[in-house]
């Protein structure tokens, strides 16, 4: 279904993982179709986290079904500046770690942006990429993503069409995002090389893919909006031969799918009536009791009042039920098995701290599994000031003698590491220890708050993660089988998970596809639908009024207990290595905005009016 506001063809799929196959089967076809025809494919290729599956697949096809790059010529559109090209931070290495070393381009063939070069020196270069990419006889394809401030390879707000390969200074947004793969935004380099607007533009095909619910946003602004240089995306709408590609997710504020009743007929199902009627309140400002015919004919909602006989029994029926969704205490879980799988270690108090308040007073059987160590997030700072607490405590704890000399020796060695790590270098193992450690007494202190003990702490400290940097293995069988391991020790009645993908470091993701891939094998074993599942979301965002299936209200009092839980993670407290672009209030801040909102939307649809509310997700299969 295609919308008129719509400026660029635009795909979407339900799920990143069928978007990146539909990208690489049709570079593939690309390329068998130009090596057919004796020629060259000259590709240009971008790096993060979004084309890593696209890279995935093309490495299967080379290896599995024999898919032949070596006609194939490629071009790094971006790169920071300066870095070394060794450095993990690095495009270069980034491209040829995950997609370039595990093909059969040669490597005369790949050519990278530089980021050591000398200042004299990038201007001359930068002229001579260009040369190369006319040399090679131009662009066949270009694979973009689109950065949050809406810039493609580096090309930041203010770019030009006709702009060149160059150098640029960063944009703050691009530098918040980049810097939990630096280890704090002091270290992201501020400048960049990139591939210019212009010679993107110049190319045969531009294909932009996008998924997440944190692109969907820009995703609106550089689809639908005019032409803007502030939106360097939108540029791509002058191309001939351009489209994007987005998962459900990415593609949820484009009109057609926010408010499809605004471009398209659509199907008056109970859902969407209830999506709709909901928009209208908000829209008119109105308790949806108190919506007349007139305001659906005024908004353009003709369709839904000749859809139902009679418009004020279908407000009543969409205001019931969300009624019934809201589930005071004595209405959820009591004296059940229930595992909350928390990806961080502060990702339970933040997202479901009320819940968890209320679980542990109805009794329950709580298990906190901590799926992560969260250590990358921890400042070395925070690793010197407890060695020194612990050293000043020596005597008190009749630590003394050999075994005191010993601590200190050992301290002055991770000291001096500290002192003379580089931004972006991996821990030693005992500082990784060390930095875990410190989440994890934080965790048990955060949940204490809510009168569970160190008992109810499970921390399983999945492999994927343990790489000590911040990208991480993929998720695979050992991860699912920990997880199954816990669940058939504590055969659960609930489980809660985080259904917040837009996490932007993708720890989130990885963790609910090793729960889904852990509870299909539970099921399937024992040969009965498992557990109930509650999808919470995260420190990036809620559910939408009209997705969640449970809202469960917060008095002042709980939501002061939730803060005070959500303080006991001190690493992460005031400033957090990895806050995430756009916001710059602290977690604590973020948690009880989002859960006032919730209540404050509530009580303008004309339901019950709350302190606070958390929102889930319940009876989901994985």
């Amino acid at each position: 279904m295609d919308s008129y506001r719509e400026h660029l063809p635009v795909h979407i799929f339900e799920d990143a993982a069928s978007l990146a196959l539909e990208i690489a089967h049709h570079i593939g076809v690309l390329i068998k179709e130009r090596t057919a025809q004796g020629q060259n494919t000259v590709l240009g290729l971008p790096t993060g986290s979004t084309p890593l599956d696209v890279y995935k697949e093309l490495i299967r096809m080379h290896q599995e079904d024999g898919l032949d790059f070596s006609s194939v010529i490629t071009f790094d559109l971006a790169e920071y500046y300066p870095i070394d090209p060794g450095r993990i931070q690095s495009y270069y290495r980034f491209l040829r770690e995950n997609l370039l070393n595990h093909i059969n381009v040669p490597r005369e063939q790949a050519h990278g942006l530089p980021g050591n070069l000398a200042e004299d020196e990038v201007d001359d270069w930068c002229r001579s990429y260009e040369e190369a990419i006319q040399n090679a006889g131009g662009l066949d394809l270009v694979l973009l993503r689109i950065g949050r401030s809406g810039h493609i390879a580096f090309n930041e707000p203010g770019s030009s069409r006709n702009d060149r390969t160059r150098k640029v200074i960063l944009d703050s947004i691009t530098r918040k995002d980049a810097a939990s793969h630096f280890f704090g935004d002091d270290h992201v380099p501020r400048q960049g090389l990139t591939v210019g607007v212009g010679t993107i533009l110049d190319s045969r095909e531009i294909l932009l893919m996008a998924t997440g619910e944190g692109k969907a946003g820009i995703i609106r602004r550089a689809v639908e909006d005019p032409i803007n240089e502030e939106v360097t995306a939108s540029y791509l709408r002058e191309h001939p031969k351009s489209a994007v590609y987005l998962d459900r997710a990415a593609a949820g504020r484009l009109t057609r799918e926010q408010t499809p009743w605004l471009v398209s007929d659509v199907e008056w199902t109970l859902d969407m009536t209830k999506r709709a009627i909901i928009w209208l309140s908000e829209r008119v400002g109105k308790a949806i009791l108190q919506l007349e015919e007139a305001d659906f004919h005024n908004n353009r909602l003709h369709s839904l009042v000749y859809a139902y006989p009679e418009i004020d029994e279908i407000c009543v029926r969409v205001f019931e039920d969300l009624r019934r969704r809201i589930h005071y205490q004595n209405q959820l879980p009591e004296r059940k098995r229930v595992i909350l799988f928390s990806p961080h270690p502060d990702d339970d108090v933040i997202s479901m701290g009320g819940m968890l308040d209320k679980l542990a007073r109805n009794r329950n059987e709580v298990i906190v599994a901590y799926m992560t160590n969260g250590s990358v997030a921890v400042f070395d700072a925070d690793v010197s000031r407890y060695l020194g607490f612990v050293e000043m405590c020596l005597e008190e704890l009749g630590i003394t003698g050999e075994a005191a000399e010993g601590f200190r020796a050992c301290r002055e060695e991770l000291l001096r590491f500290l002192e003379n790590k580089s931004a972006g270098e991996i821990d030693l193992p005992s500082v990784q220890n060390i930095k875990s450690a410190i989440r994890y007494a934080e965790a048990i202190a955060g949940i204490e708050v809510m009168g569970l003990t160190r008992s109810n702490a499970r921390f399983i400290d999945l492999p994927f993660y343990q790489t000590g940097r911040i990208k991480k293995k993929p998720v695979g069988e050992e991860d699912a089988r920990i997880i199954l391991d816990l669940m058939n020790e504590q055969e659960p009645d609930h489980i809660f998970v985080a259904g917040d993908l837009s996490d932007p470091h993708g720890t989130h993701r990885v963790c609910y596809v090793a729960i889904q891939m852990a509870l299909e094998r539970y099921n399937r074993e024992r040969g009965v639908q498992g557990p109930m599942v509650w999808l919470y979301r995260g420190a990036w965002q809620e559910w939408e009024i009209h997705q969640a299936d449970v809202f469960t209200p917060i008095s002042r009092a709980e939501m002061a207990r939730k803060i005070e839980a959500i303080f006991k993670h001190e690493s992460q407290k005031d400033r957090a290595m990895f806050p995430g672009a756009h916001d710059d209030r602290e977690f604590w801040q973020r948690a009880r905005d989002r859960n006032t909102g919730t209540a404050e939307a509530l009580n303008r649809l004309g339901l019950p009016e709350f302190y606070a509310a958390e929102a889930f997700v319940t009876g989901y299969t994985l």
